[in-house]
Formats: structure tokens, sequence, C-alpha cells
């Protein structure tokens, strides 16, 4: 994987089969399967994820423009890899609804 952001808590990687110009998958360093799976202790590293794609947004010029974050949950919500996952898409005008 092409790593392109990294901190203490989270890595981020371009996803292998990109679904916009820039997409981008933000993963916590400990495995989660699902956000079921989310435990009460673990509030700050969600938010540490969300704070890492707001981070990158940023650095790559990306915010201003916008961009969107999505987070699936099982097989009605297309979860394919059970490790909770952000994805980061930008590079494009999104379009509404998403699925």
């Amino acid at each position: 994987a092409e790593i392109v952001y990294e901190n203490d808590d989270v890595l981020a990687f371009n996803d292998i089969n990109p679904q916009a110009p820039v997409h981008v998958l933000f993963i916590p360093k400990i495995r989660i399967n699902t956000i079921n799976d989310i435990k009460d202790d673990q509030a700050k590293l969600i938010g540490q994820l969300f704070l890492a794609v707001r981070d990158y947004a940023k650095q790559i010029g990306e915010d201003e423009k916008g961009y969107r974050v999505a987070m699936n949950c099982n097989g009605n919500g297309q979860q394919t890899v059970h490790h909770i996952h952000l994805h980061f898409l930008a590079g494009r005008q999104m379009q509404w609804p998403p699925g």
C-alpha cells in the first residue's frame, strides 16, 4: 500500500480501487472489526480518525474545495474489510444520493 499519512494512532493509504481522483482509506492502528465493535473508551481514537482526515485534506489542498468521508458497516453497508476505515474521496464533484 502507498502510505500517504501516518500519526501515532492512524494510518492512511491510497485505495486499490479508487472511486474518485483522490480515494484514501484511514484506519486506526488497532483493529476494530465494525462500527458496532467500537468501545466507549475508543471514542478518542475515532475522533483521531476524523482529525487525521481534516489534516490530510488541508495538506493536499482539498479542505476548501470539499470532500466526502464515508464508513461502511457489515453486509448491507457494503463493508468488505473487517477493520474499520474511513473512505476519503476528493478531487471531483460528488453526487447525491451516493448509493
